[in-house]
């Protein structure tokens, strides 16, 4: 049986009910289930049903629910229920798959909607009350926390060769660590490696920086670079730091930040899609990773946040200590204000003077602590 939780919420409720007392087979699917079973937070409630897609739109309209279809060729609607997106999608069965997508075709047997799903612990049920459905026997593999593939894995790889990347993402996420991977699982992952290049940058990106977001996900991390799979896709990246990476931000209390993380691994990115924030992020922290620049002058150019995750990716990567006493010099740094502005110059210097004169009195200014006061740089003039 499920514990308490968000999927007994009477939104929730009333949408299955909705289903069932129609007549047809609606069920929790997925994470819903997977993270109420180990006690993990349950952030989306999906729902998996026997009723066709348009079924599905027509009662959830006729009750009043606002419906999105969200992937009306692959079974997909989402209901929207007191302000909470419900995810439902009706029993599929695999047509034929090339690798990236996949043709469906639509079913009535729960089990053989599970048997297209990636991991056994994916592929797990609950009805309204919380019973759970478990048609392939996934149960105990979430009770001991093990991640593996549904039937052949290289079946299932070859259906989406994402499902290499997500096997690594769902070990660091809720898998356990003192038992290692799935050997079956993570040999395939191996031999099949080469399939990720079939994939599109948006995707292989998500799947990352999911991975990166984990607690700790250096142990999976370890074995994407000893099975080939992290070379594929980050050429060039090393997960030798991330172990104490993690460690550092462990002491520092830092939460998890998967950009941090892939600045530490190292690597071409140029495979990725990244937004713009992030790759100005990415780049702000490798950036200064080599250079000199002490820990106030860090804050003061790139803010706490940032400089403080320069300093810890600095530590991890050149094995050295975190020196306590730079933090609040990177907050101090954050909070200062270069006392000069272009009209406090002397009217004497004109155009690309007046940016030469700001830039060496800055740089004064720096040097001096971040001390010097106006007059007293002006002076210098």
């Amino acid at each position: 049986m499920l514990p308490p939780g968000p999927w007994a919420d009477p939104a929730p409720q009333r949408v299955l009910h909705l289903l069932t007392e129609a007549g047809h087979q609606a069920l929790y699917v997925g994470g819903t289930v997977r993270n109420a079973l180990i006690g993990a937070p349950v952030t989306d409630l999906d729902m998996a049903t026997s009723a066709l897609p348009d079924t599905v739109r027509a009662l959830a309209e006729g009750a009043g629910f606002k419906v999105i279809p969200t992937g009306l060729s692959h079974g997909t609607v989402t209901v929207i229920a007191d302000g909470h997106p419900i995810e439902i999608t009706t029993f599929r069965r695999d047509v034929a798959t090339d690798g990236r997508h996949a043709e469906v075709a639509f079913s009535e047997d729960v089990a053989e909607d599970a048997s297209r799903r990636d991991f056994t612990m994916n592929a797990l049920y609950a009805t309204a009350c919380g019973e759970v459905v478990d048609p392939l026997g996934g149960a105990p593999d979430l009770a001991a926390r093990r991640v593996r593939f549904i039937g052949a894995p290289e079946d299932r790889i070859r259906e989406d060769y994402l499902r290499i990347l997500r096997f690594f993402r769902f070990t660091a996420w809720y898998g356990a660590p003192e038992e290692g991977l799935d050997a079956e699982g993570l040999a395939a992952c191996a031999a099949l490696a080469g399939g990720l290049r079939t994939l599109s940058a948006e995707r292989v990106t998500a799947e990352l920086l999911k991975l990166l977001a984990a607690q700790d996900p250096a142990p999976a991390v370890a074995a994407m670079a000893q099975s080939g799979v992290l070379a594929r896709t980050l050429p060039g990246a090393s997960a030798e730091a991330l172990a104490p990476l993690i460690h550092l931000e462990g002491q520092l209390d830092l939460s998890p930040e998967p950009l941090r993380r892939l600045a530490g691994l190292g690597g071409s990115t140029d495979a990725l899609r990244l937004s713009k924030a992030q790759a100005r992020r990415l780049a702000e922290l490798r950036h200064h990773l080599g250079a000199l620049t002490g820990p106030a002058e860090l804050g003061y150019r790139l803010g706490a946040l940032v400089a403080r995750d320069v300093l810890t990716l600095r530590a991890a990567l050149f094995s050295t200590p975190l020196d306590p006493a730079q933090i609040p010099e990177v907050e101090r740094g954050a909070q200062m204000v270069f006392p000069l502005r272009a009209k406090d110059l002397p009217d004497a210097l004109q155009g690309p003077e007046i940016g030469a004169a700001l830039r060496k009195l800055e740089t004064a200014w720096i040097a001096s602590g971040m001390r010097l006061s106006k007059a007293e740089l002006l002076a210098r003039l």
